[in-house]
């Protein structure tokens, strides 16, 4: 979805200014392209500059508002803590909030405002390309950027708000409720189809830094690829491959880019390859708390993928069994193909795709019990005096019991008391045996949702209503 051509002469002069007086404007590489897009690389050098006010009527037609630095004090009160989101190589994320008050006919939405940390590892290279990529290039899967303030050294990032934040979080925190099979095919197909699309590009942008962590979910669990920071241009077509400086996030960058610095759109279809590793396992793609073995996932797992028998060994056992055999087998040998160390024999992101579109068909998915663990706290655990106690008030025959006048023996109300308070001691202690060799929830309420997922498909997931603004 092309916009016009953004006034490329008019971003570069509205936020920046030689550093010397003597300095040259900076030259743009004029390369004949048919694309209407700008590329960042039509910019010969862009760090020998400082930065002067703000990006004034830049990036025309692409609907981006520009924002003061005060503006985004007041939407953030002031970037307190109570609206800190995180933080990231970036810098950090705060939420606010949008509407007409602030400027006349603004949409009234939640947003998320990311501010670049100057003393941070990425700068205004990253921060620029943001503006660049996402200004343009607008997709359902790709984050949305609603605006941005290029404000003295202050580089600002405003966004649309993603209410369940990013796939790293919601698979490897372990107090949060697993993600079932079917949630994890539908992130899958969401992310591949953002990358697909910027693959599709008359000129590709390649991504370079997909993870789990730049994979945002909405509401609904539809994912959306955000941080464009690393985003670069592709190759044309008289080219193979760019060249550039290999940067990263360690355990999802191809293996050919790490060795030469050779980039193509079949890197991100590896890095893509170890987030779909990262589904299937529940593992993160490093981790140097596991054994020396199995600390780098790709290498411990990928030769499992191909061995249906030791499938199940790799399978995060979160889920239970409660996920297709056969769709687990097929999202395996993509996983396989994407993690391929011959940057050839990897599939497309178009054919990654279809492949994960096909497993959605699959329904021989085990239904499983909803469990729900009731809290009691009226539990009182007797002590061994108590029970002793109880022992010598119910022998009062040689097992606490008594003859009635009929010769019916009749067990004294005393006898009975203890019976069942040494029985509900034997039956808590053992309850207490089995819960040690489970890792403990830091939630007393333990919830197995696969089988409500699959009957109310995502209404299990629908967002809570939006209050109703005065």
């Amino acid at each position: 979805m092309p916009s016009k051509r953004p006034q490329w002469r008019s971003l570069l002069l509205g936020c920046f200014t030689a550093k010397n007086q003597s300095l040259e404007t900076p030259k743009l590489i004029s390369n004949k392209r048919s694309s209407s897009r700008i590329f960042l690389s039509d910019l010969s050098d862009y760090s020998s500059l400082s930065i002067m006010s703000d990006l004034s009527n830049s990036l025309v037609g692409s609907n981006l508002h520009i924002f003061t630095h005060q503006e985004l004090k007041e939407i953030t009160h002031n970037f307190s803590k109570s609206n800190f989101l995180g933080e990231g190589g970036f810098g950090k994320v705060y939420k606010g909030f949008i509407d007409d008050n602030l400027r006349p006919k603004l949409k009234p939405r939640i947003v998320a405002v990311k501010a670049l940390n100057l003393d941070g590892k990425q700068g205004h290279r990253e921060w620029l390309a943001e503006v660049i990529f996402l200004g343009q290039l607008k997709h359902k899967h790709l984050v949305n950027l609603i605006g941005y303030c290029c404000e003295d050294e202050n580089r600002l990032l405003v966004y649309e708000y993603m209410e369940r934040g990013n796939l790293e979080e919601k698979l490897f925190k372990g107090y949060l409720a697993t993600l079932p099979w079917l949630t994890r095919i539908k992130i899958a197909i969401g992310a591949a189809k953002g990358l697909a699309f910027l693959h599709e590009e008359e000129i590709p942008v390649i991504y370079r830094d997909v993870k789990a962590s730049n994979i945002l979910l909405d509401a609904d669990y539809n994912a959306k690829l955000s941080d464009f920071g690393l985003a670069i241009d592709g190759p044309e077509k008289n080219q193979t491959h760019v060249t550039t400086r290999v940067m990263g996030t360690h355990g999802y960058a191809a293996p050919e880019y790490i060795m030469s610095g050779h980039l193509t759109t079949m890197s991100d279809v590896y890095s893509f390859g170890v987030v779909l590793l990262e589904l299937l396992t529940g593992k993160k793609s490093v981790d140097k708390k596991r054994p020396s073995r199995e600390q780098d996932l790709v290498e411990w797992a990928r030769p499992l993928l191909k061995d249906y028998h030791k499938l199940e060994r790799i399978m995060d056992p979160r889920l239970e069994d409660q996920y297709s055999t056969e769709g687990a087998r097929k999202f395996a040998a993509l996983t396989y193909q994407c993690l391929s160390h011959n940057a050839k024999s990897r599939p497309t992101m178009r054919t990654v795709v279809k492949t994960l579109e096909h497993l959605k068909e699959f329904k021989d998915i085990p239904i499983g019990h909803f469990v729900y663990v009731v809290p009691n706290d009226d539990v009182v655990v007797p002590n061994e005096d108590s029970l002793k106690v109880n022992r010598e008030k119910g022998a009062e025959n040689d097992h606490g019991e008594n003859n009635n006048k009929d010769g019916v023996i009749v067990k004294t109300k005393a006898a009975e008391k203890g019976e069942k308070q040494e029985k509900g001691y034997q039956r808590l202690r053992k309850r207490r045996g089995n819960r040690r060799r489970v890792k403990p929830l830091r939630s007393r309420a333990v919830y197995s949702d696969t089988a409500l997922y699959k009957t109310l498909g995502t209404s299990l997931y629908s967002p809570k209503q939006a209050p109703i603004l005065a």
